[in-house]
């Protein structure tokens, strides 16, 4: 099994997507599409306006030289476009395990497959490339879009860790539903 390498340039690609790691220069091209507040509604981190987004995809990429997560920049080849940002994070070449997450998509995105094409990318590259047993996803429990974008590509709800977020309106709290997708479950869906 190769160990993911935070410090090469993976390319991930098929007709509809290419992710490539995130850089300073797509600050510019994001910034329009992270103006919407709705993007940012149930991160922890924010990145709507340029030097909430700045910061954020300073941070994103720092952590990236510090081996903890490894960020994508989302491009959509169907409209020739940036659309929005993913990572990997909490790798554990022991465990054989990767967490998903921090994904955010331009509005005029949403609906349109790209999710699922670039979930798909991701999915082969940990399971085909890295030779990984499991995907592990959280996610707030108000947000039901991402949940059932989830759903839809066939990761399973595995659990809820109970009360660990605040709401959207900060007056309660909030439960984050743990999801995943393992290896078997992913090569029994690429080859139907």
């Amino acid at each position: 099994m190769p160990p993911f390498d935070f410090s090469k340039n993976y390319t991930l690609e098929n007709d509809r997507v290419r992710l490539s790691p995130l850089q300073l220069e797509h600050i510019d091209a994001l910034s329009i599409l992270s103006e919407n507040a709705e993007i940012w509604m149930y991160f922890l981190e924010k990145g709507q306006g340029k030097t909430a987004l700045t910061n954020y995809i300073t941070e994103a990429i720092q952590k990236r030289k510090e081996n903890s997560e490894y960020p994508f920049v989302i491009f959509d080849k169907k409209t020739h476009q940036f659309a929005g940002i993913t990572r990997f994070y909490s790798y554990d070449a022991a465990l054989k395990i990767i967490k998903l997450g921090h994904t955010w998509y331009g509005r005029e995105f949403w609906g349109t497959g790209l999710n699922t094409q670039t979930k798909y990318l991701l999915f082969q590259f940990a399971f085909e490339t890295l030779q990984l047993e499991r995907i592990g996803f959280g996610v707030h429990a108000e947000n039901l879009r991402s949940i059932a974008a989830l759903k839809k590509i066939g990761v399973q709800e595995e659990g809820v860790l109970r009360n660990f977020l605040y709401s959207i309106e900060g007056n309660k709290r909030v439960h984050l539903h743990l999801f995943s997708i393992l290896r078997e479950e992913w090569e029994n869906q690429s080859k139907t």
